[in-house]
């Protein structure tokens, strides 16, 4: 073969290298502004992959998310339970935005951090344990390839620090995001954003209180006939003196 002259490649090569150049061109156009001038590199690098994979890949690929999405919540649920917060708030982002079942908003790590300190620690705490197990109502949205919604239900056990126990069924939404990885490495999935709350019409915070307000009412109830009771006895006592006062002097 002369100098400088290349062998003629395959159909396969020739097919692999049209694939290659393709990928790549979508890559640059899409990283550069001509398909999406508001993509970041790494959504542009999976919005070009997912451009150019057949349906059964788009479905591998996205099979594959979910099960991370799942082990994240797993992660999420045994560090609440243990209690860990170190291993908690390794899953969530720096900006992460949590709203509680009591209608606090605290925002990062550290807020994150003293809100449970505040709950569950120290001589004013309220809760003295709580037990979660989170169920998904369905798959996540996947709104591109780092950003995932999730949404489902929870039943958590909750002790107070006096002592009550009381069982929850409460609502939870959360926002997931994928960091950005360290060289060819996916990054990890985290929590952006949780919203936890329950129904205020019907939850066993309103049933202690109906009770408590109920059981007021039968005290206040009891307490009144009581007082009727007793100055009903006393205006008779005081008319049977009376009438027996009378009754002597007009005897004499």
């Amino acid at each position: 073969m002369p100098e400088g002259q290349g062998r003629q490649q395959t159909p396969e090569e020739a097919a692999a290298s049209e694939a290659q150049e393709a990928v790549l061109e979508a890559l640059r156009n899409t990283e550069f502004g001509t398909t999406n001038p508001d993509a970041t590199p790494t959504e542009a690098t999976h919005q070009a992959i997912r451009e150019l994979m057949g349906e059964e890949a788009r479905e591998a690929f996205d099979a594959a998310t979910h099960d991370e999405l799942r082990a994240l919540k797993a992660r999420m649920e045994e560090a609440l339970n243990a209690r860990d917060l170190d291993a908690l708030l390794s899953n969530v982002t720096d900006d992460v935005v949590f709203t509680t079942m009591n209608g606090d908003v605290v925002r990062g790590p550290d807020e994150v951090r003293a809100y449970f300190a505040r709950m569950m620690e120290g001589e004013d705490k309220v809760v003295e344990s709580l037990t979660a197990s989170f169920e998904a109502d369905d798959l996540s949205i996947l709104v591109r390839s780092d950003v995932a919604i999730a949404f489902g239900s929870t039943a958590d056990q909750y002790e107070l620090s006096d002592g009550t126990t009381m069982d929850i069924a409460a609502r939870w939404t959360a926002t997931l995001v994928r960091e950005p990885g360290e060289g060819d490495e996916d990054g990890a999935w985290k929590v952006q954003a949780f919203h936890y709350s329950t129904n205020m019409f019907d939850n066993p915070v309103l049933d202690a209180q109906r009770s408590v307000l109920v059981m007021i009412m039968i005290l206040g109830g009891l307490f009144v006939f009581g007082i009727a009771f007793w100055l009903g006895r006393k205006l008779g006592l005081r008319a049977g003196a009376k009438k027996a006062a009378a009754k002597a002097a007009s005897a004499s």
